[in-house]
């Protein structure tokens, strides 16, 4: 079988079949970021994530998305090996997740908690992240604090919640990662911590060509940072893709409620509000298009509206699937 050494893109689809990618180790440089097929994870019995297949390509500021519960940390946690799969598989960089040095060096996880021992001074934590991380940048973490204003001497247990996430993601893009994930990171912070938190963020990826995948609520900070998305809904896959491919796919219309059922028949309605006397739907027009009633307003959809439409219809779906291209 011929190695790819080139990814193209097709259209968005419904269909979550993948091609199989897992010898693109040989030529890195193709490989997705992140990789599933069918994975599956579960808690007692209870199905945390359920037939997950995507694929993220390399090089992308990734928004993970999702209601609460469903699964955006546990795959994460796949992702850098905290957990194992119970059913299905997961590759990040052309590798499955595990403990090996090679693995590790190229990941950078900061969960939710932002876990740094509050006795130490923010200098110790510097210290123990050289020791732990051989590809470690103590000039780069050291001028980045600086810049923020934040003193080696102090205490992480007296710093404020921003100063807090600064401390955290700087240990994480100073062993130098090629995959950054970022499980809320703003969820604690007030507007301006948010937006020095994102601003520091897209510098690292300017600079170093990092991909980062951010699960997040926060959506207007989304909005300003991300080119691919990512919905989690009841454990699976619901949407992947390139953000602006997305948005141009879709669009809202706005008109009498007595429209609506003869508009059902003739276009894929991905969701709609309805009032006495007035519909609004989100609908998919990637594919050949209908000509519309004029008493029907077209609006393009916002980031936001699409993803809202997307969670409250679980049944639909809209995943980028990559075609490997041979030479």
């Amino acid at each position: 079988m011929k190695i790819p050494t080139t990814i193209g893109t097709a259209k968005l689809s419904s269909v979550t079949a993948l091609p199989d990618l897992r010898n693109c180790e040989l030529e890195m440089t193709v490989c997705p970021a992140i990789e599933t097929f069918q994975l599956g994870r579960r808690y007692r019995g209870r199905a945390a994530l359920r037939d997950c297949s995507m694929s993220i390509p390399q090089g992308r500021v990734v928004a993970l998305v999702g209601p609460n519960g469903s699964g955006k940390t546990t795959l994460l946690q796949l992702a850098v090996g905290l957990l194992a799969p119970s059913t299905g598989t997961i590759r990040v960089l052309g590798r499955t997740p595990g403990p090996d040095l090679t693995t590790l060096s190229n990941v950078a996880f900061l969960p939710q908690e932002k876990p740094l021992y509050a006795g130490f001074t923010v200098k110790e934590m510097l210290k123990l992240g050289q020791r732990l991380n051989p590809s470690w940048d103590d000039e780069a973490a050291r001028r980045r604090l600086a810049g923020l204003n934040i003193a080696l001497d102090r205490r992480i247990g007296k710093l404020s919640g921003g100063q807090h996430t600064q401390v955290a993601l700087t240990l994480a893009l100073a062993k130098r990662p090629k995959l950054l994930l970022l499980d809320e990171p703003l969820a604690d912070l007030d507007p301006l911590a948010r937006h020095e938190v994102m601003a520091s963020v897209m510098t690292a990826v300017a600079e170093d060509q990092l991909t980062v995948v951010l699960s997040s609520h926060v959506m207007p900070d989304l909005k300003e940072t991300c080119d691919w998305l990512v919905v989690l809904n009841d454990g699976r896959v619901q949407v992947s893709g390139d953000i602006t491919d997305l948005l141009e796919d879709h669009q809202v219309l706005t008109g009498p409620l007595e429209l609506a059922d003869h508009l059902n028949s003739r276009i894929e309605v991905v969701d709609e509000i309805r009032t006495d006397r007035q519909v609004t739907m989100l609908v998919r027009h990637d594919q050949p298009r209908c000509t519309l009633d004029p008493r029907w307003e077209t609006r393009p959809v916002g980031l936001e509206q699409l993803v809202l439409g997307y969670m409250r219809a679980p049944g639909q779906s809209a995943l980028h699937r990559p075609v490997a291209v041979t030479s």
